[in-house]
């Protein structure tokens, strides 16, 4: 218990602090007039490179920045916490592999913001619960579910100004590595309660130790 409490407080402290560097930035540009959306990814041109790094710490105003906040808290913390093994590998593939597919294959426009990496940490939670059948696992996945199932629909074309392709190659990241890590973390042992370990020599409250002459067959005859 004192374990998961610590990696609780870990995981928590190190998602809040990537959300407050995201912040940072949003009220540096904000109040500098930086232009920092230069740096999205841009596909297919070079310059558009430096946004597989970077894009996911750019937002594009107040409204963007904190519609991924909340998301990325629950779900960063999920993940770190669930899955630690999963999520040193698969945190920074998602990262830059969405970035990555949005150079390759995105409409000619500047992509921005964390939600590619949100969506990504979505998904894998919710398919490694499905796959893995354990629990703990299933009760994360049902959880994520509940709070941002609806986020499924924004891998489809819609709304103008929105990165599709961002929340597109983030579940394809989250998926694939669902399936390919899967079993990197272990299964936590099963919780047992106190009335399974009852002792062989415990006596009912009520009729005493008959009951268990009776099963074994030494009762009177």
């Amino acid at each position: 218990m004192r374990d998961d409490t610590r990696r609780l407080r870990r995981s928590t402290i190190t998602v809040a602090c990537f959300v407050g560097a995201i912040w940072l930035i949003w009220l540096t540009d904000f109040v500098l007039n930086l232009e920092l959306r230069q740096f999205g990814v841009y596909p297919r041109e070079p310059d558009g490179l430096i946004g597989i790094l970077v894009a996911p710490l750019i937002h594009g105003s107040f409204k963007h920045v904190f519609s991924n906040t909340l998301p990325t808290l629950i779900l960063g913390t999920a993940f770190l916490y669930a899955y630690p093994r999963s999520a040193k590998l698969g945190i920074p593939v998602i990262y830059v592999g969405s970035g990555l597919g949005v150079w390759l294959f995105a409409r000619s426009s500047y992509h921005i913001g964390a939600s590619g990496l949100n969506y990504g940490m979505m998904f894998f939670l919710f398919v490694v619960g499905i796959l893995r059948r354990d629990r703990p696992s299933i009760a994360v996945s049902l959880i994520v579910f509940f709070l941002y199932g609806s986020m499924i629909w924004g891998i489809f074309p819609g709304q103008p100004g929105i990165s599709f392709e961002s929340h597109l190659f983030g579940a394809a990241m989250g998926i694939f590595l669902a399936i390919v890590l899967r079993k990197l973390d272990p299964l936590r042992p099963a919780k047992r309660y106190d009335w399974e370990d009852e002792p062989e020599d415990m006596e009912d409250p009520i009729i005493g130790k008959q009951w268990r002459q009776h099963e074994n067959g030494d009762g009177d005859r």
